[in-house]
């Protein structure tokens, strides 16, 4: 019969904590070593080239800790599988870990490229300076900062689990199960072929458990598990107006103009509120008093939160953060029309086109939403082309629109109660001397539901990095105290 320990060393909780504190102070300086080179390695997937570099890194990296690695095939870039197995006997984790970034646009990085990672600190005017990268070698201070693409999401954690590894090695130490890490090349990219990857590798992935290395810390920046996450499916929605752009004077007032209707078209989706008024967008959403409990046992700050971010008020789909998240989402990510700025002309544009994103929760069914925006869009009169409308077209119908969409991964949630939930809880009490932040669910997404749905494993989430962290923005940085908390928590 298979077992899985709860404890790594019979130790009263300060001790042990105490004991981690140590095993990290020994690995710090090559763990930040190794970090800053890995960053410098590009890792936006759209280039395999740089992505084949990230993944001989790895390949090396977790060779070089007992771990067997191999190559699982998709139909473009490969998963990357790192496997150690100790017994039969134990139990296996399955750890899953992001190895690509957003795309960069260095003119917006205030450093020399941000794949050159700089070490920082604020300055009395409380802005970010670069400082000398010795200043590591006889100080440490937990509030500075790696910048660099990738730093937070998701290279940091990779290299807290290899540091972790070398602090456990060094002392002998064993995991108490083994551990299976699967690593992601195109998370950024919604995982386009994860779902038929995991299909095709059932045995390989096979495990008990799965732990995500991935996510920011609760806002408060205390050590935290995330038990859910919400999908994502997109939308793509193009409006067409006359077939060149036409000049405003001539036909203003004459010709519809794409970009109004479109921006009608939007604005009946949602109430003054920020509440989507499409009928059934919300069924089967229910916060009992049970849930709510739940909810409210998550320190926030809804002032500071506010603060933080930049806004007086709320949309109103929930009463609290927690509450908001729970429900499905309709979001704007991007509109297009015409010209603006410099290159702003005195046109009726031909086009206008919005991206949606739609956050998806475990109590709703994705394509039942999707078909509910697709009648909603039908109940305002527009006729549905694919592509480009012909010329018959054109002339006959009044609003053309090209619809299409993606259900990029479906949302889950696995209970506080679960074998992998108490399993974390209680290293976090151990390592932390205090329980953890428990969250419901997250309000973002990401590629775990094949892996639930086909290999029928639990998932939690393991956040570490600091949530002001600017992941997928210009500016990307990972707080050095929170890196090594991180492999605090690894190590645990």
């Amino acid at each position: 019969m298979r077992v899985f320990f709860f404890v790594l060393w019979l130790l009263p909780a300060a001790a042990f904590s105490q004991s981690l504190d140590e095993l990290v102070l020994e690995v710090r300086a090559q763990a930040l070593q190794s970090f800053r080179e890995f960053l410098a390695i590009p890792n936006d997937a759209h280039f395999p080239d740089d992505m084949e570099k990230n993944a001989q890194w790895l390949e090396s990296a977790f060779g070089k800790r007992g771990f067997s690695c191999r190559r699982l095939s998709t139909e473009r870039l490969p998963l990357l599988l790192a496997e150690r197995h100790l017994s039969d006997e134990l139990k296996t984790v399955l750890i899953y870990v992001q190895v690509d970034g957003q795309p960069v646009d260095p003119s917006r990085w205030q450093q020399p490229h941000p794949f050159q990672p700089v070490l920082k600190q604020r300055n009395a005017a409380g802005e970010w300076e670069i400082i000398d990268w010795g200043e590591l070698e006889h100080n440490f201070d937990p509030e500075w900062r790696y910048f660099a693409r990738s730093a937070s999401d998701a290279k940091g954690p990779i290299v807290m689990l290899l540091a972790a590894l070398d602090a456990m090695q060094a002392h002998g130490l064993q995991p108490v199960a083994n551990l299976k890490v699967i690593m992601d090349m195109e998370e950024e990219m919604g995982s386009p072929h994860l779902p038929a990857a995991v299909e095709a590798h059932q045995q390989a992935l096979a495990a008990d458990m799965l732990v995500i290395l991935d996510g920011p810390r609760h806002i408060s920046n205390q050590p935290t598990l995330t038990f859910g996450a919400r999908g994502i499916a997109t939308i793509t929605l193009k409006v067409f107006g006359p077939r060149v752009p036409q000049h405003s004077g001539h036909y203003g007032n004459y010709a519809p103009n794409p970009a109004l209707r479109l921006a009608q078209l939007l604005a009946s989706m949602k109430d003054a509120e920020g509440r989507v008024v499409i009928p059934g967008f919300y069924e089967g959403i229910v916060i009992d008093e049970n849930t709510r409990a739940i909810m409210q046992q998550v320190p926030d700050d809804e002032a500071e939160i506010r603060r933080q971010i930049g806004i007086a008020d709320i949309d109103r789909v929930g009463h609290t953060y927690q509450e908001a998240i729970a429900y499905p989402s309709l979001n704007i990510r991007g509109l297009a029309a015409g010209w603006v700025g410099e290159e702003v002309r005195t046109i009726i544009p031909a086009t206008a086109t919005a991206e949606i994103d739609v956050r998806l929760v475990p109590e709703c069914d994705a394509e039942r939403l999707i078909q509910l925006i697709r009648n909603h869009i039908a109940a305002q009169g527009y006729y549905f082309v694919q592509g480009t409308p012909t010329e018959s077209e054109r002339l006959k119908i009044s609003r053309l629109i090209d619809f299409s969409y993606k259900i990029s991964y479906q949302a889950y949630r696995t209970p506080f109660d679960s074998e992998i939930g108490i399993w974390l809880s209680r290293s976090m009490q151990r390592a932390f001397g205090k329980p953890p932040i428990r969250i419901r669910n997250s309000g973002g997404s990401i590629p775990i539901s094949p892996f639930i749905n086909t290999l029928g494993v639990p998932a939690v989430t393991v956040p570490t990095v600091n949530r002001d962290n600017n992941q997928h923005s210009p500016n990307e940085n990972i707080r050095l105290g929170n890196f090594v908390e991180g492999i605090k928590t690894c190590i645990a």
